[in-house]
């Protein structure tokens, strides 16, 4: 076909929603239209991460044409709910199989996992080029959550998929280097084909910020503030988490501010009524200034993994709390995120004990100047590696080799 367009964008999530794997997109489909891109974009019509009442089926914006389709939505608590919603979605997008002529190359997102057999397709019949970005890999994600059994339908859907994926990708987009090592060990494809790109986050620095003019400070006093913000889903390890809280319930000199979405926020948030915790404050999921002060008042921030999922998932959450200069507390194996901290961003947790958080915890209450040394090299790091010009500069140069 002639006159193909440049790319189109395949995926759940995309603007106006608000979750990272939304916004994310959203900032590289901007940076490849500023670049000279033509970009489309395919995604799923927003349910519920989205303050808009009304969302078109077609717009565009910052030059993207965003077209979205509709699909079940079942409750996403349920395992069956979210294996009703993604193959919905799935046979939506198939539906759209034919128009996808149209592009000289298809970015599609690992989420949700069985829609890059549609990319794959595509590409197939039309000779589009390919391009996967891994946000989390299936199914050992679902795997090693118990989410799914091993000899299970979805599971060999899964597999088949990524047999098909892998097989046509032209270029694959990992995360972190642990997880680029996996995908090397694990799937046949070539390691040259395999990208490291990290996530990002928007430089909004606020340096004079904390504990002051904010709408927590009334809540936090002078007191030291862990937080945590963004997902409490089944890859993230909240034991540690829920075990601190209760430990320092009764603390004057502690507290606790935690924000976000997933199946363990309702665990929280029973744990702090029942057992009438006052130190510990919950959320939804905090967006533009509110979020930016939970974070500018926090001395530290939690980020985790459950056990056996490094490689697998690399937290988003991290970039945020890293532009605000907030010291990093790495609950997870050996990873990209805990060599960073190992250079003065923060600390790590190893095994994922509860009790060497409990420890950490104490330690930095009586010396919170720790926080803000490690705080500054937090920063610097940020600035020298996790910026969106810096990240989504690559994504540039990996689809101008493409062309």
């Amino acid at each position: 076909m002639k006159n193909k367009k440049d790319i189109l964008l395949l995926l759940q999530f995309f603007y106006p929603e608000y979750i990272s794997s939304a916004t994310l997109p959203f900032d590289t489909a901007s940076k490849l239209v500023k670049e000279g891109f033509t970009v489309d974009v395919l995604c799923g019509y927003p349910h519920e991460y989205t303050n808009d009442d009304r969302v078109p089926r077609k717009e565009t914006v910052n030059g993207i044409h965003i077209k979205r389709v509709k699909y079940w939505h079942l409750d996403k608590k349920k395992a069956l709910g979210r294996i009703v919603n993604f193959l919905s979605l799935t046979v939506s997008m198939a539906f759209r199989l034919f128009s996808m002529r149209k592009y000289k190359t298809i970015v599609v997102y690992s989420n949700p996992p069985v829609l890059p057999l549609v990319a794959a397709m595509a590409s197939k019949l039309f000779k589009c080029k390919l391009v996967f970005v891994a946000y989390d890999l299936y199914p050992e994600v679902a795997l090693r959550t118990n989410s799914l059994s091993e000899g299970g339908m979805i599971t060999k859907l899964m597999k088949f998929v990524n047999k098909s994926v892998y097989q046509r990708a032209n270029a694959v987009v990992a995360l972190s280097s642990e997880m680029k090592d996996f995908i090397v060990q694990n799937r046949k494809i070539d390691a040259d084909k395999v990208h490291v790109i990290s996530n990002w986050y928007e430089d909004a620095y606020q340096p004079e910020q904390k504990k002051a003019d904010n709408r927590f400070a009334s809540l936090v006093n002078d007191r030291l503030v862990v937080g945590y913000f963004g997902n409490m889903g089944v890859a993230q390890d909240m034991e540690p988490v829920k075990e601190a809280i209760k430990h320092y319930k009764d603390d004057p000199e502690v507290c606790f501010l935690l924000s976000g979405h997933g199946s363990k926020h309702a665990d929280i948030e029973k744990m702090i009524a029942d057992e009438n915790i006052e130190s510990a404050y919950l959320y939804g999921f905090l967006q533009g200034q509110d979020y930016l002060d939970a974070l500018s008042i926090s001395d530290c921030a939690i980020v985790s993994l459950e056990k056996g999922l490094t490689g697998l998932s690399v937290p988003s959450k991290t970039y945020g709390y890293m532009m605000q200069g907030i010291p990093v507390v790495a609950i997870m194996d050996e990873s990209d995120i805990v060599n960073d901290v190992k250079q003065g961003a923060g600390y790590h947790i190893p095994e994922n004990s509860s009790d060497k958080l409990i420890e950490l915890i104490g330690k930095l209450k009586k010396n919170p100047t720790d926080c803000k040394e490690k705080g500054i090299k937090c920063r610097e790091i940020y600035c020298e590696k996790y910026t969106p010009q810096i990240c989504l500069e690559r994504y540039v140069t990996l689809l101008n080799k493409l062309k």
